[in-house]
């Protein structure tokens, strides 16, 4: 940001300038890459990643996602809700903006910090820069499954932070009913433990929220 901010108007600066300092600092969960927006079409722009995601899922290939042609991308609902609006306010506003992604992505829960940066140019920009930091990717709950109100209340419990014997304490449950109860949602919402459950249900609350 710095960087941008001290670029001269009348200079072309390539966007490597911009980045080329921070590259070896970001972490696993980040991903930088410069779009090249110089098509009208804006399903021929095309995604450039000069650092990867480095974390590994067994959910979906990270490090393969959001390359190439931005037409050529498997989840084309996803670019044209969550993407290319983005970067068309960008470009028009000629101003970095930085927010918070809350949507699915080939059938996944993601949420993801953004900063996207556009050439600092007098006219149209030619690229941008955008990085990202994952925050979550899960799969989505099966909302078919109502829970009843001692399970709204566990689960609440649950995202607050609150251990099993915590939580039947608080709601004056037997700690057995309680682990019981937690053992059958992971078993209907396929969480592998207490942490998957826990991250599947923050991920849906999330994604509700945003409607």
């Amino acid at each position: 940001m710095d960087a941008w901010v001290a670029a001269d108007l009348a200079e072309a600066v390539s966007p490597e300038v911009l980045y080329r300092d921070i590259l070896d600092h970001l972490s696993i969960k980040m991903r930088l890459t410069v779009v090249d927006i110089r098509a009208d079409d804006p399903n021929d722009w095309y995604l450039d990643a000069k650092r990867e995601f480095r974390f590994v899922s067994r959910l979906i290939n990270v490090q393969s996602l959001l390359t190439g042609r931005i037409g050529d991308f498997s989840d084309q609902s996803f670019m044209h809700q969550s993407v290319l609006p983005h970067y068309q306010k960008v470009i028009a506003g000629r101003k970095p903006a930085i927010d918070f992604v809350n949507t699915r992505i080939l059938g996944l829960n993601v949420g993801y910090d953004r900063i996207v940066l556009p050439q600092k140019t007098n006219g149209r920009p030619e690229w941008l820069i955008s990085m990202t930091e994952g925050r979550f990717l899960v799969k989505p709950i099966d909302t078919n499954h109502d829970l009843d109100v001692s399970d709204e209340r566990i689960t609440q419990l649950l995202m607050e932070g609150l251990t099993s014997k915590e939580i039947a304490a608080e709601i004056g449950m037997s700690h057995r009913t309680v682990e019981h109860r937690l053992d059958v949602l992971k078993g209907r919402y396929g969480a592998r433990n207490i942490v998957h459950l826990v991250t599947m249900l923050f991920g849906n609350h999330l994604r509700q929220g945003r409607g």
